[in-house]
């Protein structure tokens, strides 16, 4: 007790600096005394505002709602999500405005999941572009008879089905694979990136068959989508000079 009373009367008294030579010429600047530094005030938004949609935060800019601290950036953090930052201040801190985070639909890639399961999820979370191969899964999915798949080939990877081509007659198809598909995972204000992948299959003497999609692009789909919301931006803030968009 009596130590903390001395090191109190001693805090009260003030601090010596000293400036010290050091062997190799050079000084360095000590004090006899913790001492702490006082921040400078700097007003600072209390916390960002979330949006959900890129369009929400285009308007936010352009009605100049807010007054921004001078240059601003806008980061495409992942395909789900962007931030806009002001610069550094004299603290050579950022003050984080706004997150928006895109309302993607989930879907369960690389993972099996029950043959009507499959479809209606295939059905309501891809897009119907001509140019994939959605139309070609949902019809051998569709249409695949129970206890018929089977693998053939040294790869092990091929697979082929009994499937039903018309009223009352069957055929025998190879499982089509790789498959492109336009799956929603980005903003939807920008074009949803088309990717390859594996279109598997497989049966369970008490489930059934089960059918599963797994990513094959090596996650270029993702670089293609920041790109996406890239473009966007520039173009939709084209006339604000301060602000740059980086991904």
């Amino acid at each position: 007790m009596i130590k903390d009373a001395l090191k109190y009367i001693v805090g009260l008294g003030e601090a010596n600096i000293h400036d010290i030579e050091l062997p190799d010429g050079t000084t360095q600047t000590y004090s006899d005394r913790p001492l702490v530094r006082l921040e400078k005030h700097i007003d600072r938004a209390d916390e960002a505002i979330h949006m959900s949609t890129l369009t929400s935060l285009v308007d936010y800019i352009k009605g100049d709602i807010d007054k921004f601290p001078g240059k601003m950036i806008i980061q495409v953090a992942s395909p789900e999500k962007v931030k806009l930052f002001s610069q550094l201040n004299d603290l050579r801190e950022r003050e984080e405005l706004v997150v928006v985070e895109a309302h993607v639909p989930e879907f369960s890639f690389n993972k099996f999941m029950p043959q009507e399961n499959f479809i209606i999820n295939l059905q309501s979370k891809f897009i119907d572009d001509p140019e994939s191969d959605r139309e070609l899964i949902l019809k051998f999915a569709g249409t695949v008879e129970n206890g018929t798949i089977a693998e053939y080939g040294d790869d092990g990877v091929t697979q082929k089905a009994t499937v039903k081509t018309g009223i009352a007659s069957k055929g025998e198809a190879i499982v089509p694979n790789p498959v492109k598909l336009r799956p929603y995972r980005t903003f939807l204000e920008v074009e949803q990136p088309k990717s390859e992948f594996i279109f598997r299959m497989e049966q369970d003497k008490y489930d059934g068959i089960a059918c599963a999609i797994f990513e094959a692009d090596g996650g270029a789909w993702k670089i293609a989508a920041t790109k996406a919301i890239k473009d966007y931006l520039q173009f939709e803030l084209a006339d604000f000079k301060d602000i740059t968009v980086i991904s």
